[in-house]
């Protein structure tokens, strides 16, 4: 007879992306995760596989709940430049219940280029993530927001940049002045 699982297995997951999200993939020892999750070494294993299954879960967690909360906004009516002050607006202002930085960026800055399935899912987060800009522009040049004779595609890839540069100062103590004074230029050149 089997035993039934004594813990809910997307919180104990969170609890991991957390943990990290907020130490990294190299300094975050299995121990450290079973502390944190609050599960026997075994469960873990069980359920998730070995560490490295894990942190590929909770990268995998983690893009399901940054297109949900991208997409909710989208689908709030919001204009095109609404929608990309939200996401950098989300990125720069840090909360207790969120880790510095960005997991994906963390992730691809710290694991990339020695670990091949870490550099795919954070190059095709990075590109979904430019797919999604270039979207938003196009609906904001359709709407007349945006002017026309300007690529979407460079634009996109621009902020996209933008982006990736504020989730590295994130996790430092840049100073949120600042990094949104950043936002408000990039966001400029969707104006000019």
């Amino acid at each position: 007879m089997t035993r039934s699982k004594e813990f809910d297995e997307r919180e104990v997951l969170l609890k991991a992306m957390h943990l990290f999200w907020e130490k990294g993939y190299e300094k975050t020892s299995l121990q450290d995760l079973v502390t944190h999750m609050g599960i026997h070494r075994r469960s873990l294993y069980d359920t998730f596989g070995d560490k490295h299954s894990l942190f590929v879960k909770t990268i995998e967690e983690y893009q399901k709940q940054v297109r949900a909360i991208i997409n909710s906004e989208v689908r709030r009516g919001r204009t095109a430049k609404q929608v990309i002050r939200f996401k950098f607006d989300y990125l720069i202002e840090v909360n207790d219940d969120r880790p510095l930085g960005c997991l994906i960026v963390n992730s691809a800055t710290e694991l990339a280029l020695r670990d091949p399935e870490i550099c795919e899912m954070t190059n095709a987060s990075f590109s979904n993530e430019e797919k999604i800009l270039v979207d938003l522009i196009q609906k904001g040049q359709q709407s007349g927001e945006i002017p026309l004779d300007k690529d979407a595609k460079i634009l996109a890839a621009s902020v996209q940049t933008t982006m990736i540069g504020l989730r590295v100062l994130a996790r430092t103590s840049a100073d949120k002045k600042r990094m949104h004074q950043i936002a408000d230029a990039s966001i400029a050149m969707l104006d000019a």
